[in-house]
């Protein structure tokens, strides 16, 4: 009986093989996109926080989201951070405002003082830990959003002119303080 040369097959199933681990795709780790902020000055005295101004998030080891001293869902968290730095309705327990002069929105804006503190418990899962970045991200985006169509017609995504880009940011700056997780509990 005649044997069949099989060198050449082993050849193109190795070629198959490296050809299928080139062109396919590999699952990629990602995190949350934040820039952090540039180093304190040393010679310069932090500014001192007024409790008002202090959005308190935190999230505990059952997953449980404790915001300004009540229990919250994540599905209510995105409003009541918009809610809280815009403060529409100069509510005294909602962030305080302080004038800033940015040209591109027509002189003086009223910029919101609001700070976003944000504390989880080690035992907190990392799904959870997640939500939470991701709606409070939403809401800083969706308040840009608003002022950037209120002011320039389209999304603040959509803004290609970086002066309009900086205009927004220094209206509505990132504030988020996020302290080392620890274990705490609340009941």
């Amino acid at each position: 009986m005649p044997e069949i040369n099989a060198t050449s097959t082993a050849d193109i199933a190795f070629i198959m093989l490296i050809f299928f681990l080139i062109t396919s795709t590999m699952d990629v780790d990602s995190g949350i996109m934040r820039r952090l902020p540039p180093p304190l000055d040393p010679t310069e005295q932090p500014e001192d926080i007024n409790k008002r101004n202090l959005f308190e998030v935190r999230i505990n080891a059952q997953d449980l989201l404790w915001v300004k001293g009540q229990y919250m869902t994540v599905a209510e968290l995105k409003d009541a951070t918009k809610v809280f730095i815009s403060n529409k309705s100069d509510d005294p327990n909602m962030s305080d405002k302080k004038e800033v002069n940015i040209p591109m929105l027509g002189g003086i804006y009223m910029a919101s003082r609001g700070i976003i503190s944000l504390k989880n418990d080690r035992g907190t899962s990392y799904n959870m830990y997640v939500q939470v970045q991701n709606e409070l991200a939403r809401a800083i985006t969706e308040l840009r959003n608003e002022l950037s169509k209120e002011h320039f017609g389209v999304n603040f995504s959509d803004l290609i002119d970086q002066e309009k880009i900086e205009a927004i940011q220094k209206a509505i700056p990132v504030a988020i303080s996020e302290a080392e997780p620890e274990n705490v509990e609340r009941n």
